[in-house]
Parts: C-alpha cells; structure tokens; sequence
C-alpha cells in the first residue's frame, strides 16, 4: 500500500564528507614530537610507525584531525550513531522547524526474521508474502503517524508536542565531527557483519572517506583486524 499523501523511501539516506583537515602526516608529527621532531612528508620508516602505534594501541597520536560529515537517515539509525560519544553532532530539530513527511520503508529483500540471545542473534530473510505484509503494515502506520501530525499543528500544537506522533523511522539529518581515533571505533563497530543493517550501509560510505584521506592509516588499521587504537 502507499500512502496518499506521505512520503516512503529506502533511498533516502545520505553520507557525505563536509570538509576534513586529515592525513597521515598529522599521526606522524603527533607521534615525533615527543621527540622534538616533525617530518614535512613521510617516508618508509614514517609508515611502519603508523603500523607500530596501531598495532601496540598508542591513540593518542590518531586524534589530531578532523572529519565533517554531514547524514541523512531515520531516526532509529541516527540513534545508535549518537552513541558515539567521542564526537560533536547538531541535529535537525524538531521544535523549530516541521518534521519532513518522509519514512523509511524498507525494501521487500531486507526484511529479516532474528533468532538467538541478544547479542548472538542471527537473521534470516522472511518469505516474499511476509515482506510485502509487513510493508504494508508499516506504510498504513506511517500515514496515520503523519497524518495525527500534520492535525496537531492544524490545531495550534506546539511542534515539539506535535512531533511526539512522529515514527523512528522519519529521516532527520546531522552533522558529526570526529577524530580518526573515534572514527575508526565506530567503523570497527558499524561496518562489522553484526551490526544492523541500516547503519551498516552508511558506515560502509563513511570507511570510504577515512581511506581516502588517510590511506596508510587505514592499510594499517585493516592489517590489524580494524581494532581501534
């Protein structure tokens, strides 16, 4: 079923990269300066000390540097992103301006079925006539939700009570700044096959961006299982 009035989407998210002051060249002069040491490029030994301070887990050196990203995704996923603390995030509000009419719907292949404890769950596909069911279900609850919404400001409610009637899944977007330390935490979290789905496919774009602009990091991160220094 699609909503008469009310957007659906699973192409709705985004990744981008803002604007980053990163490179390697910043783990390096970290690292040397407690030697009183700087490089002004890197050579062979400059990269064995990338691969040495990851290896032996010296992070502070990862931290002088900067990624922006800016995110477009349901509010279910920017929740599990906000608990990467080691980062700044300001967020689209909903008390100033009206929530976009927009869900993520997702398509008939992604709907799963877990088993397990948490923690050890597993996930199976549900057969077609399961998914185009639960479709179904979840676009007729996000009409009503839109719909209660769009009457609570009809009638004068403020938007920060109006949006109460809003689903997790409505799009909201963000801006994060975080250090490669921090980076590749999340990415060693979110990218991994155990993470949801939802988030796993944005975090994928984000490892994107790392390994362009940090090349011989992230060679040295992947050689060492991607475990954050």
């Amino acid at each position: 079923m699609e909503p008469q009035v009310y957007g659906l989407s699973y192409a709705g998210s985004f990744v981008s990269l803002d604007a980053a002051m990163a490179d390697d060249l910043s783990v390096v002069n970290s690292a040397r300066v407690s030697f009183g040491k700087r490089r002004d490029f890197l050579n062979d030994a400059d990269k064995g000390l990338i691969n040495f301070l990851l290896r032996e887990r010296h992070g502070t050196p990862f931290e002088h540097n900067s990624f922006r990203f800016h995110v477009r995704c349901p509010i279910f996923v920017a929740r599990e992103w906000f608990r990467h603390r080691i980062g700044s995030f300001n967020e689209f509000s909903g008390r100033y301006s009206e929530m976009p009419s927009e869900a993520y719907l997702p398509p008939e292949t992604h709907w799963r079925t877990q088993t397990g404890k948490p923690g050890a769950y597993t996930f199976e596909p549900v057969e077609p006539e399961v998914a185009a069911e639960a479709q179904q279900i979840l676009a007729e609850a996000y009409d009503a939700a839109f719909t209660a919404y769009a009457k609570l400001g009809e009638l004068g409610i403020a938007k920060e009570l109006a949006r109460l009637a809003i689903p997790v899944a409505t799009y909201t977007e963000f801006y994060w700044t975080v250090n490669a330390r921090a980076l590749m935490n999340f990415l060693s979290l979110r990218t991994h096959d155990a993470a949801q789905r939802e988030i796993r496919e944005l975090a994928l774009e984000v490892e994107k961006s790392f390994a362009e602009k940090m090349p011989i990091t992230y060679a040295a991160w992947v050689a060492n299982d991607k475990v954050a220094p």
